[in-house]
């Protein structure tokens, strides 16, 4: 159904007909994607279940494994795309699609690596703001004490002065 109402839509984005040369993808092409979407399944499951992928990237990576399996399964989408690509191939299409996901995984990666640059900018002038304060603190503190040193040193004569008048 999804499949049909694509091919209504191409044919009213394109001239009006399906490239005459396109062809399902082979069997093996379409078992080689399968495998593959699997695959990367379990291995995001895995590394989510080790803490090495947060969750909240993990439904990019087993959204795109759906598709591929989808498209891999659905061969009248996948030329209906492959109309509207242009493309020679519903390989070709495949890999376009690859690269247009791994483009927008760039350009967010690059959105993420901005804003952590900056907050680590940010945190680095608070730590030295803190740290310069916490030098002036110890500065502050120091100088009375050194004071009451003083005090103290001078105190300790007068004090013997004074127990040697009395004895």
């Amino acid at each position: 159904m999804i499949a049909a109402l694509l091919h209504d839509a191409a044919l009213c984005f394109g001239d009006g007909a399906w490239l005459p040369d396109l062809e399902p993808m082979p069997g093996r092409q379409r078992a080689v994607a399968i495998v593959g979407a699997a695959v990367i399944v379990l291995l995001v499951f895995e590394l989510v279940r080790r803490r090495k992928l947060r969750e909240e990237y993990s439904w990019v990576w087993i959204a795109t494994a759906a598709a591929v399996t989808v498209l891999a399964l659905e061969q009248d989408l996948l030329l209906t795309l492959t109309s509207w690509v242009g493309a020679a191939s519903s390989a070709s299409t495949l890999f376009f699609g690859g690269i247009v996901f791994l483009m927008a995984l760039c350009v967010q990666f690059s959105v993420r690596l901005s804003r952590l640059t900056h907050r680590q900018r940010t945190l680095a002038q608070r730590l030295a703001l803190l740290e310069e304060e916490v030098h002036d603190l110890r500065k502050r503190s120091a100088k009375p004490q050194a004071n009451e040193g003083h005090d103290a040193a001078r105190e300790q004569p007068a004090k013997a002065a004074s127990r040697d008048e009395v004895a």
